[in-house]
């Protein structure tokens, strides 16, 4: 749907939202709890909240949850970031046939025009502006669980405000964004941790020993009971199949949809969660049935995930596999690198890289586990990024500096042509370092 006439569109409207504080990312409760207020405090008036933290992996558990809620029949509301073509993308509201869908044109212009006008012009970051005007949405409508997922940090995150959620929720913790959260795994850790609340269980992902004492010493603080990897559960593929233990189940399960080995450790701790959930919402119980479907049909768009028609596979030929990820930090790049590799070992082919990054990430960290696995690397800029990438210049110089073949090329199409006027034969192809070059990648795809 699209605005009447008289209205802007949600594109003028975020850019607006954009000039109300100079900072992309200012970490503070203080203005978002101001607007809150003002607008009679919708984030008090959601269904159940399941709050989800981590660096890697949690967009997988979200996409999980929603798959195993929806497949039972739960009306599910979602809240992601950052959204990879449009930004309705971000606020998915339960629907009346069962399936979530992402907030309309009208009504996305509608929650923003109002949250706006109460906001009356104040110091905001278009992040905690959006944030209430997702949550005001998720207030009138109704839905069984609210999946909410951090944008950055947690503890001064502008959706922890939240402060009784029905579980809270952390994913595997590395180093990402140290500019903003600490220059240390056990301060990154610390800030995730934040989300944690007295009272309210949480579920730990597979953690690094430094982090895991970091979340443990403040659940102890907050006295929040926790669910630990390797402790109170644990997930493991066993011949084809996902196996998934606690102390009072065995689950025997498929392998989830998703590939990857990592995908082992995200659909286990989305188990675990939707467990304790259950086991402290009967409202919300899961029998194993749903969670089978949820497994087989759970998307996550650009997390390795297939091209497998359109235009730029045309360019590679009906023999090329090309892959799409939006991976973007050193951890994200051992398990691209542990995926890619476990793809040769079923279908060997060559391998070639298509990169963009964006300027503050480590580059290096990210690049160098590809070392002795591709053949090629080929750096691209990324359109319309919303802050200074490395150029494709500077990114091939690091590539080669790591040992590894680069060369910079123009753009996607450019570096897709290059590999196809390679010696024939099948090629396996791999777009990723960044979610903002893949939703570039995406939104081509939906322009033919």
């Amino acid at each position: 749907m699209t605005p009447s006439k008289t209205r802007p569109s949600s594109d003028v409207l975020l850019n607006d939202l954009m000039l109300l504080h100079p900072k992309l990312i200012d970490l503070s409760l203080g203005r978002v709890e101001r607007l809150l207020e003002k607008l009679g405090h919708p984030e008090q008036k959601l269904p159940p909240v399941v709050h989800i933290a981590g660096t890697n992996g949690k967009g997988s558990v979200t996409a999980y949850l929603r798959a195993f809620m929806e497949a039972a029949g739960k009306r599910v509301h979602v809240y992601t970031s950052p959204h990879l073509v449009h930004f309705h993308e971000r606020i998915v509201l339960a629907g009346e046939d069962g399936i979530a869908h992402p907030i309309d044109e009208d009504g996305l212009v509608d929650v923003l025009m109002r949250v706006q006008a109460v906001n009356d012009g104040d110091d905001i970051t278009q992040f905690e502006i959006t944030t209430a005007a997702a949550f005001l949405a998720f207030s009138e409508r109704p839905a069984d669980v609210l999946l909410l997922e951090v944008g950055l940090g947690g503890r001064l995150d502008a959706t922890n405000v939240i402060t009784n959620p029905a579980l809270t929720v952390i994913t595997p913790i590395s180093m990402d964004h140290a500019e903003k959260l600490g220059p240390t795994l056990s301060k990154i850790a610390g800030e995730k941790a934040g989300i944690l609340k007295r009272g309210v269980a949480g579920v730990v992902s597979q953690q690094p020993d430094e982090v895991l004492s970091v979340i443990e010493a403040r659940a102890r603080t907050v006295g929040a009971e926790l669910s630990v990897w390797g402790r109170e559960f644990d997930a493991y593929e066993q011949t084809g199949r996902l196996v998934v233990q606690r102390d009072d189940r065995l689950l025997d399960l498929p392998l989830p949809a998703l590939v990857g080995r990592h995908q082992i450790v995200n659909a286990g701790t989305a188990i675990a969660a939707a467990l304790v959930l259950g086991d402290r919402m009967p409202s919300l119980k899961l029998d194993e049935h749903a969670i089978e479907i949820g497994l087989r049909t759970v998307e996550w768009p650009a997390r390795m995930q297939r091209i497998a028609s359109g235009p730029l596979l045309d360019i590679l030929g009906e023999e090329a596999e090309l892959w799409l990820d939006g991976g973007h930090n050193p951890a994200a790049g051992d398990v691209l690198a542990d995926t890619l590799a476990s793809l040769d070992e079923k279908s060997p082919k060559p391998v070639y890289l298509i990169v963009g990054m964006m300027g503050q990430k480590d580059a290096l960290g990210f690049l160098a586990p590809f070392r002795g696995l591709v053949r090629a690397i080929y750096t691209v800029p990324i359109p319309g990024a919303h802050e200074d990438p490395h150029t494709q210049e500077n990114l091939a110089e690091i590539a080669r500096g790591a040992g590894m073949q680069a060369t910079d090329r123009e753009n996607v199409i450019d570096a897709l042509e290059t590999i196809a006027t390679l010696p024939k034969g099948p090629k396996r192809v791999l777009i990723c370092g960044s979610l903002y070059l893949a939703g570039h990648v995406l939104s081509q795809q939906q322009l033919q």
